[in-house]
């Protein structure tokens, strides 16, 4: 994501961010949903609990309201000890405890987001019809941003909305509250989330897509993140991309712990990082490997080379590293131009997407150049092979998402050899396919030492 300025976690400062919301025994929403994206985002998170609920993921069964005098004495605990700044509330249950929160709120100065929480994903209603007047009437007037979904924006804009302008209609409605922001979640529509800043009456679109996978707690993890990343310092559309992202991540690898909706995996976002980090390190040493090797000279292709490698459940070019310029023959040796980073290449990155489509262990690929003698070598070396001709071709296709997924189907499998002859303008050119790219650059080595042992 766009990173602007000096965060607060760059100087040392680790903020803390109070969430103000009911608890899920079944810990997939609510506060125990709160603290975990708050420390996965580098955020110290602290509670006061609204309600106790007995929940899973088939539903609330039952749910009891804390006293509102409680849920205070818990915000004034927290924050006379504290450096709060940023708050954030989910499930407020009834009148009394939104006018609690309200009071404290003031007294203390805190910037909010509200997670409007209405109801749960699983089934089950979490805000009495009358709080919602009292929402709109005390807390929404003296919050920073709000975050409700098409339903929820509904209710709180006394609106119907069924196009894209009826979101930006009703978000302007409910900003005239007193908001800073409104940000309307795309997750029970298109994927889409509309940004609306009213200091500066401009909307933002976050793209997205909806993703198979478990979504409760989904309102919960991202109106944390949202409130995270404005704790550390990021801008409002900075923080709703960020939020986006780590919300997507932990519904991509969200598990089925129960017997109704499965919770958001809000530890998905960190294991997505350190797999990148994994996945840079084996790409950087198989760049080595292709580098120091003075007969991989004679596989670099005129346009030169690319070797790309994806973490687990890539679904973008984003989601794959490769080297940021090419492979390059110099001087009759393999150079290296450029390093190796996530979203660096399209054209070797579409080819490993391409092929995660079929089977998703085959995450790397690297390109080299074509010759019969290359492909006799594959042979020989008993490589699965398969082909493409650019002729055949449709129109409106990118070359590399249907030249592969043709070859793929042809086969009946993902190969480890996928090859086309060129076209006009078009070097023709040979993919070698596998599961990381250390293996890659290994067989590509391997047929490379075939291939000058043959010119010798």
């Amino acid at each position: 994501m766009i990173r602007e300025g000096l965060k607060m976690d760059e100087m040392g400062i680790i903020p803390v961010v109070l969430t103000i919301a009911g608890s899920d025994s079944g810990g997939g929403a609510g506060i125990e949903a709160d603290i975990k994206t708050l420390s996965s985002l580098y955020v110290h998170g602290a509670c006061a609990i609204t309600s106790v609920t007995s929940q899973n993921t088939t539903g609330v069964q039952s749910a009891y309201g804390v006293p509102p005098t409680v849920v205070s004495d818990q915000m004034d605990a927290v924050c006379t000890d504290m450096d709060v700044r940023w708050a954030k509330t989910g499930m407020l249950s009834s009148a009394d405890i939104v006018r609690a929160v309200a009071d404290r709120v003031k007294m203390y100065g805190l910037k909010i987001v509200v997670d409007p929480v209405m109801a749960a994903e699983a089934g089950g209603v979490l805000l009495e019809q009358d709080a919602v007047s009292i929402l709109k009437d005390e807390l929404l007037p003296i919050s920073y941003a709000v975050t409700p979904n098409i339903i929820e924006a509904e209710i709180l804009s006394g609106m119907s909305i069924t196009t894209r302008e009826d979101a930006m209609e009703a978000a302007k409605a409910i900003a005239s509250l007193g908001l800073k922001a409104v940000i309307i979640t795309g997750g029970h529509s298109d994927g889409v989330d509309l940004v609306y800043d009213s200091v500066t009456d401009e909307f933002t679109e976050v793209s997205g897509k909806l993703i198979e996978g478990g979504t409760h707690g989904s309102g919960c993890t991202y109106s944390s993140a949202l409130t995270a990343y404005l704790a550390r310092g990021y801008s409002l559309q900075d923080a709703a991309i960020g939020a986006k992202e780590f919300v997507e991540y932990g519904i991509l690898l969200s598990k089925n712990i129960g017997k109704g909706v499965g919770p958001v995996n809000q530890m998905g976002y960190l294991h997505t990082m350190a797999a990148k980090e994994s996945v840079l390190r084996n790409a950087e040493e198989a760049v080595r490997m292709l580098e120091d090797d003075v007969n991989f000279a004679s596989l670099v292709a005129e346009v030169g080379c690319n070797i790309a490698m994806a973490i687990p459940h890539a679904r973008e070019v984003k989601d794959v590293a490769a080297v940021n310029g090419r492979i390059v023959k110099l001087q009759g040796k393999p150079k290296v131009v450029g390093c190796v980073s996530m979203g660096a290449s399209s054209h070797v990155a579409r080819i490993v997407l391409a092929a995660m489509e079929f089977d998703p262990s085959m995450r790397a690929a690297v390109n080299i150049y074509y010759s019969k003698n290359v492909l006799a070598i594959c042979e020989d070396m008993g490589l699965t092979i398969s082909s493409f001709s650019r002729q055949e071709e449709p129109e409106d296709t990118h070359t590399m998402d249907w030249g592969v997924t043709y070859a793929i189907d042809s086969y009946g499998r993902v190969p480890v050899i996928i090859y086309d002859e060129g076209g006009v303008g078009k070097e023709p050119m040979v993919r070698v396919l596998g599961r990381d790219a250390v293996e890659v650059a290994g067989i590509a080595l391997e047929i490379a030492a075939r291939l000058t042992k043959e010119q010798a």
